[in-house]
């Protein structure tokens, strides 16, 4: 049993004003692992006025002194790295091949981050013009429970690399993977003040943060409804806001496409992170005169998925983070039955042989209309929706009919036919025949599923604001 009693302001752990009591639960087995005592908006308006302080000196580091601060936050990461793969396993339920991906990246954001922040130029011309691009000030980082180190990471990698000081505020449902974040940050020495974290509820810390006059900068992962309160919050004094937010996305399985290829590719695209992935290939698009080939190729291959135990290594698809979460899930799997969809695999209750644990049996529907519930709303499990189309007109048409546009993957046996589909789908970042992740490439979605990019160069400049010089010698 964890007890966690203590958050993160002005260079050392502090105990939290608030006072409420938050349990942690292994989703496993249901069973609860920890507490965490969580913070409120005076915590919250603490860590705001360190990080206001520290803001001054930290935006007049050079950027070689702010790379060799990244360098050391890589190097304490990496140091912690079993110890917080542990705590993603046990306190996230991510498969063990997950998770040790998982553990990686919340280090890997942040040598990515030092490489291109060496490259980066803060000062360039505009005709006659001197353009310097100036840190904005304080930036409020909120992060979500599907990744948490690596969001951790990489947001504060991207606001120090501009020179921005942060107050983050992680998921509460994630305390024990934050704590071992935080330890490792704290021993890489960086000025007080000039990151915080501070783990409490939305709805008091993450307000608090959204609302108040000293935060310059919003970067938000989470759900679109919870983007769109922090967009209009703040409105109130015009903040700068990333908004990394829900998706539907669309695997398009073009008619020349090989299934023994498309098949596995659009299974790990639709269940990646156990189906809770924003960038999730929901929808998979199949051409009408392939449907039934393409139908038999999956069920036989998500028969040998495994939902279940995330410790054993033939696991793929782990529990729900939650049983809210699971509830969603089951509901969402009910509705689709209800609608008329036919479900060719899984459905609802727990897998066979699992008698606890918030786990959900991977599942898989066809005659799937795209205007019907579950190809319209996230629904943040593994449950993947075929629906098929007549020609490579009518794919592009069902693909873009969505308020989404964070990712989209093109399976084709010719790159010219899936490039040109590719380039007329309306997402953020188009994937062909891949599941790779360029992390020098922009990340973010069109329409509803948010606003501005993160990683690479865009990831520094959302923290970045340009301000011309003219008349200098």
């Amino acid at each position: 049993m964890q007890n966690i009693d203590q958050i993160y302001i002005d260079g050392a752990f502090v105990t939290p004003h608030g006072t409420e009591s938050f349990e942690l639960v292994n989703p496993s087995t249901e069973q609860v692992i920890g507490r965490v005592r969580l913070a409120d908006e005076r915590d919250a308006r603490d860590a705001i006025a360190a990080a206001r302080r520290a803001f001054p000196a930290f935006s007049r580091t050079t950027k070689a002194e702010r790379v060799e601060m990244l360098m050391r936050m890589h190097a304490a990461v990496v140091a912690r790295e079993d110890t917080l793969f542990e705590a993603i396993v046990e306190e996230y339920g991510a498969p063990v091949s997950r998770g040790r991906w998982m553990a990686s990246h919340a280090s890997d954001v942040l040598l990515q981050t030092a490489q291109t922040l060496e490259h980066y130029e803060f000062v360039r011309c505009a005709g006659s013009a001197e353009v310097v691009m100036q840190p904005l000030g304080v930036a409020g980082l909120i992060t979500p429970w599907n990744s948490n180190a690596g969001f951790i990471c990489g947001k504060l990698a991207a606001a120090l690399a501009a020179g921005c000081t942060a107050v983050i505020k992680p998921s509460e449902m994630s305390a024990i993977q934050t704590r071992v974040i935080t330890e490792a940050l704290h021993e890489a020495e960086l000025p007080a003040g000039v990151f915080n974290i501070v783990t409490g509820r939305g709805e008091t810390v993450g307000a608090e943060i959204s609302s108040h006059s000293d935060i310059a900068k919003i970067s938000f992962t989470g759900s679109t409804a919870v983007g769109k309160t922090i967009l209009r919050t703040a409105a109130e004094t015009l903040k700068r806001v990333t908004l990394e937010l829900g998706g539907k996305s669309p695997m398009v399985v073009l008619d020349d496409a090989n299934f023994d290829e498309a098949v596995p590719l659009a299974l790990q695209a639709g269940f990646m992170n156990s189906g809770q992935a924003c960038i999730a290939g929901a929808r998979i698009l199949v051409p009408q005169a392939r449907l039934k080939e393409f139908e038999e190729k999956i069920v036989a291959a998500v028969a040998g998925i495994q939902s279940g135990n995330p410790r054993d290594p033939h696991t793929s698809i782990g529990p729900m983070v939650s049983q809210k979460q699971w509830e969603r899930v089951q509901r969402y799997i009910r509705i689709g039955i209800d609608e008329g969809a036919r479900l060719i695999a899984g459905g609802e209750g727990r897998p066979d042989g699992v008698d606890a644990g918030w786990f959900v049996r991977p599942t898989v529907f066809s005659d799937v209309r795209n205007d019907m519930t579950i190809a319209r709303e996230e629904i943040f499990g593994p449950v993947l929706s075929i629906i098929a189309y007549r020609d490579e007109e009518d794919a592009i048409a069902i693909a873009n009919d969505t308020p989404y546009g964070l990712q989209a993957y093109v399976a084709s046996s010719s790159a010219g036919r899936a490039n040109a589909v590719a380039s007329r789908l309306e997402a953020g970042r188009v994937l062909v025949n891949t599941l790779a992740h360029e992390p020098a490439a922009p990340f973010g979605g069109f329409k509803q599923s948010g606003i501005g990019r993160e990683y690479g160069t865009f990831g520094i400049e959302a923290f970045l604001e340009p301000k011309s010089l003219l008349g200098t010698v």
